[in-house]
């Protein structure tokens, strides 16, 4: 349920905060199921804290359900984002995995400086990093641009003035056709009836 290099990855991020095994381990036996769009990829934690792959067929404590648009402000820590993540089951487990998965980061620099020395790891983490802040920049000021264009240009969705005006406009014509109804009433009774 959980392919072995996404199991093996997810199991070094963990290795490498001890912390984030300790608290995890509290959960041992308890099975999260993440759909990411028609994927899903299920892990049952262990007593180290680690995670393996599920069973098939193995009750499920926790079940995570993500757009797969979400995925790119997941991976920029938007905390908006997170609040859009459905999860149903185990409360106290859910909880735990929203930390985590908001905590938890892989030290990218670590692990290259293994491979290609610390200079180099630190030049290509800062590149990253800045490449990073920029996408996540262009997305903000592509979503506000969005916004602008629907609300403004070619308004599919209303602004909040828009709305607030329609909702006083209707207000104003509720009240017109009330006093309209009760001039009519004051009237009907007197009026004289033909003959």
């Amino acid at each position: 349920m959980g392919p072995r290099p996404v199991t093996a990855a997810l199991n070094h991020v963990l290795r490498s905060t001890p912390v984030a095994m300790e608290r995890l381990a509290r959960y041992a036996g308890k099975t999260a199921a993440f759909h990411v769009g028609p994927v899903t990829f299920a892990w049952t934690v262990q007593t180290t804290g680690e995670v393996t792959a599920a069973i098939p067929g193995v009750t499920r404590d926790l079940e995570v359900r993500i757009s797969p648009f979400l995925l790119p402000r997941l991976a920029m820590h938007d905390e908006a984002a997170y609040r859009e993540v459905g999860m149903t089951g185990d409360a106290e487990f859910a909880h735990e995995v929203s930390f985590l998965a908001r905590n938890l980061r892989w030290d990218a620099a670590e692990d290259l400086s293994k491979v290609v020395g610390d200079v180099a790891a630190n030049r290509a983490a800062g590149a990253a990093n800045a490449t990073a802040h920029w996408a996540s920049e262009a997305v903000k000021r592509t979503t506000a641009g969005a916004a602008e264009y629907w609300t403004e240009e070619s308004p599919l969705i209303a602004s909040r003035v828009k709305v607030e005006d329609f909702t006083h406009g209707v207000s104003e014509l509720r009240d017109a056709v009330e006093r309209l109804e009760k001039r009519i009433e004051r009237l009907a009774p007197g009026a004289s009836t033909p003959g």
